[in-house]
């Protein structure tokens, strides 16, 4: 079985982002995530969500600014396979089939998991009986899947997610959204997801950052303290629906800042 990397803590400090050209995709985030605790990043299209995961992540450099994972730069934990990356792109290897690209994972992490595990997470992520299907075989939302599954599957510390469920269809999304959870605080991973989804951030999340439209700032820091484990259908509860009406309150907020609307963009 794959070695489980301790969960970390998380320090974004004045962290900003700003691409050549002038894009300046991230402005001045002050964050902490605490080990263990599942964090949703929510904000309108283009406002700098994926970027700020990609900083932490390691796979940017802020401008200036700094982030700390559990004492070190996010450079130091994507080494030692301490973080995993689920994107809206799979990025499969074409060439592997589903059980070849998540094994694939496990040997560049120099660990090994038994087939029993590899199997439970393909059966995880509705996969069953399409182990040796290459990806080429597959649909957007199974290939989405896949690559969910090849996250999990070193048993990070830190799991970052772009969009998870954006391919899925909507049963298979509401199975996930029940399961997976389930999965991270066995773990306890500390998870990090974007999504456009405000019903999905409150379902699955302990904690919910609202962000501005580009540069993303932070417009709201919304605590989930719904009890788990949780279903979709409990989104209908009066407790659930204000706290979904409070996240699209703060989005307004947002949007209604001085050169931050639509007509900004």
């Amino acid at each position: 079985m794959a070695p489980e990397t301790p969960p970390p803590r998380i320090a974004c400090e004045g962290v900003t982002k700003i691409f050549a050209g002038g894009t300046e995709a991230v402005r001045d985030v002050n964050l902490t995530f605490e080990p263990g605790r599942t964090t949703a990043l929510v904000g309108p299209s283009g406002c700098g969500k994926s970027t700020l995961l990609r900083l932490i992540a390691g796979l940017e450099t802020p401008t200036s600014g700094r982030i700390d994972i559990a004492g070190a730069p996010p450079s130091e934990t994507l080494r030692h396979a301490g973080l995993s990356v689920a994107f809206q792109d799979p990025s499969l290897l074409p060439w592997r089939s589903v059980r070849g690209n998540i094994e694939l994972a496990l040997q560049l992490a120099r660990q090994k998991a038994a087939d029993r595990e590899v199997e439970d997470l393909i059966d995880l992520v509705g996969l069953g009986g399409f182990a040796e299907a290459r990806p080429a075989a597959l649909s957007g939302g199974m290939r989405q899947r896949a690559a969910i599954a090849r996250a999990l599957a070193t048993r990070p510390g830190l799991l970052l997610l772009d969009e998870p469920f954006g391919a899925v269809d909507e049963l298979t999304r509401q199975q996930l959204a029940r399961d997976l959870p389930k999965l991270w605080e066995a773990r306890g991973t500390t998870t990090l997801l974007v999504t456009h989804s405000v019903s999905e951030a409150v379902l699955l999340s302990d904690r919910v950052i609202v962000l501005t439209p580009r540069p993303a700032e932070i417009v709201a820091d919304i605590a989930i303290d719904l009890p788990r484990p949780r279903d979709p259908d409990g989104l209908r509860a009066p407790d659930a629906a204000a706290l979904i009406d409070r996240v699209v309150a703060a989005l307004s907020e947002g949007m209604a800042l001085p050169d931050r609307g639509i007509a900004a963009q």
